[in-house]
């Protein structure tokens, strides 16, 4: 049986009332339903955006889960104009990671795949096909996206530091390369991720999560995506570099440690054997 840290008491689900929506450009119609994702997206203060990322969800034909970590501005009456998308609400902001967790119980309801797509626009669910596309038969990895153009002059500096960053402390605490450890577009296998039982509540809960999954094996792998940067002036961003640095350094520190000084055979679990 797969169990982890509950955050469902902090969720209240909430039924959204009316919105049209267009004719799909792309489907899962035709993609095998062990295959057929649901899509979770975390979203904290992103009114001016998230309308857009969820009605092109919802396109795809897919379960759409919204989990609303705790905003304040007009992200929940945006959401209440929705008819096909599950809003999940967290009374208080509790992290990322948090709403991910909140969003992954709900998808398990209907499907054994998550796609996770942030609610600034900056990714488009329709390229979620690139993702399922790249699952091997018979595995059931995490995919993640390595955005484009990841080097051009309009990418926010935080945005190219931090990946950069977040590279090399996975490859420590992890033992694997990967290029874009911080995009979170992504297609999870949801019991396996929920298996893995990752501490971390907010940003941190993606790298962690890769650490965890190095760890026992699971395979990682990276796929092409588009990115798109609204000007700077609209740009919607919770990063704080002190705070952030920080809680980054004290997760690092703890999965270093574990690697380096828990047992081996405390630590890693065989995926197979799952």
């Amino acid at each position: 049986m797969f169990a982890h840290s509950s955050t469902r008491e902090d969720a209240v689900l909430t039924s959204p009332t009316t919105d049209s929506i267009r004719a799909a450009s792309f489907t899962f119609k035709h993609i095998p339903d062990s295959l057929r994702p649901a899509f979770v997206i975390p979203v904290y203060n992103h009114g001016r955006y998230v309308a857009d990322v969820v009605k092109s969800a919802l396109r795809t034909g897919a379960p759409v889960y919204v989990v609303d970590d705790g905003s304040s501005d007009i992200t929940p009456g945006v959401l209440d104009s929705f008819s096909g998308a599950a809003v999940l609400r967290h009374p208080k902001n509790l992290g990322k990671g948090a709403a991910l967790l909140t969003g992954f119980e709900a998808a398990a309801q209907s499907s054994q795949w998550a796609v996770t797509v942030d609610a600034d626009g900056q990714h488009d669910p329709q390229e979620a096909f690139r993702l399922v596309k790249a699952v091997p038969a018979g595995l059931r990895p995490i995919v993640i996206g390595r955005r484009r153009g990841m080097n051009e002059s309009n990418i926010p500096q935080t945005s190219s530091l931090g990946r950069h960053f977040s590279n090399f402390w996975v490859w420590i605490s992890g033992g694997i390369r990967l290029s874009d450890t911080q995009c979170g577009f992504r297609l999870y296998p949801i019991p396996e991720v929920l298996n893995l039982k990752a501490k971390s509540r907010r940003y941190q809960f993606e790298v962690e999560i890769l650490v965890l999954a190095a760890w026992t094996g699971m395979p990682i792998i990276e796929v092409d995506v588009t990115v798109k940067y609204p000007p700077r002036r609209e740009r919607v961003s919770h990063f704080e570099p002190g705070r952030d640095f920080w809680r980054n350094t004290k997760v690092f520190s703890r999965l270093i440690a574990e690697r380096m000084v828990l047992p081996r055979a405390r630590r890693v679990r065989t995926y197979r054997e799952k």
